[in-house]
């Protein structure tokens, strides 16, 4: 689940040059196995209502408690599976950081890990209900994501004691971004050592993906999430620093994305609900 303030994925957000973040706005829901559904509305600036402890997007919130966040869920599966997904998710952090991460050195892009392990509760209809343990950031920037890198890989890693994020990626100057930092159960976090990275089978779509990995080992997708043709979500095994893990995976290939025939082809499952209202 992704709250956006400037749909960064949108092809309305790029139609329209970027120059109001607020007027494209939408909160993106993906579930997996049987049942699974998207969602990812491009809403207008009337559909957005936000407070220093809540965010409304149309129908749908998230409200930070000061020890949970709540997620009220209210939406409408993306083609072709044009059902309704309701319901609530409710994370609770084991501790929350203060860490923020520049992704360029001149503060254009910035990673927040809020709170990098969690409880967290899920009841959505088509039959989603479970418990587990998950995962809350952010992201902010100034600039296009493809204006500035040209692919990138994220991975939030369960160690002994810890969560591991992997943050890695090339930007469009020729420049890499290599960082791996753990985070304890105190939310303390610090940068580590980690093994060099590793590509691993590509997506169904082609997208290049690669992961840490001790010598001699090799990544492999234990769950395909979400695939699309600039962009991949997996659960993906491999052993760091002679641990070995499962977590989830991001490749993002911003080349592709700069594309424009990939635009209208994002419009299909990325609608567009410029006059949604608050009643209240």
């Amino acid at each position: 689940m992704i709250g956006f303030i400037g749909s960064v994925f949108s092809p309305w957000y790029r139609w329209s040059g970027r120059r109001d973040p607020e007027n494209h706005c939408c909160i993106n829901v993906a579930t997996y196995g049987p049942g699974s559904r998207f969602t990812m509305t491009d809403r207008g600036r009337s559909g957005l209502r936000r407070s220093a402890d809540t965010f409304e997007v149309g129908p749908s919130r998230m409200h930070w408690t000061g020890s949970q966040l709540i997620i009220d869920i209210n939406e409408w599966g993306a083609p072709p599976m044009v059902t309704p997904v309701r319901g609530q998710i409710i994370l609770t952090p084991q501790a929350v950081t203060q860490t923020e991460v520049l992704l360029t050195p001149d503060a254009a892009h910035i990673w927040r890990p809020f709170a990098p392990t969690c409880h967290i509760s899920v009841n959505l209809t088509q039959g989603h209900q479970w418990q587990g343990h998950g995962y809350f950031d952010a992201n902010s920037g100034s600039r296009a994501l493809e204006d500035d890198f040209d692919f990138w890989t994220w991975g939030r890693f369960p160690m002994q004691g810890r969560a591991l994020c992997i943050y890695d990626a090339t930007r469009r100057d020729g420049s890499t971004l290599d960082l791996a930092v753990e985070i304890d159960a105190t939310g303390a976090v610090r940068e580590t050592t980690a093994p060099p990275r590793t590509r691993f089978a590509r997506s169904l779509w082609q997208v290049n993906r690669e992961t840490r990995a001790d010598a001699g080992t090799m990544p492999r997708q234990r769950l395909n999430m979400l695939d699309a043709p600039f962009y991949s979500r997996s659960l993906v095994e491999t052993r760091i620093n002679g641990e070995t893990t499962t977590g989830v995976h991001e490749a993002l290939d911003l080349t592709r994305f700069r594309q424009p025939l990939l635009k209208p082809m994002l419009a299909v499952r990325v609608p567009r609900r410029a006059g949604w209202t608050f009643r209240d």
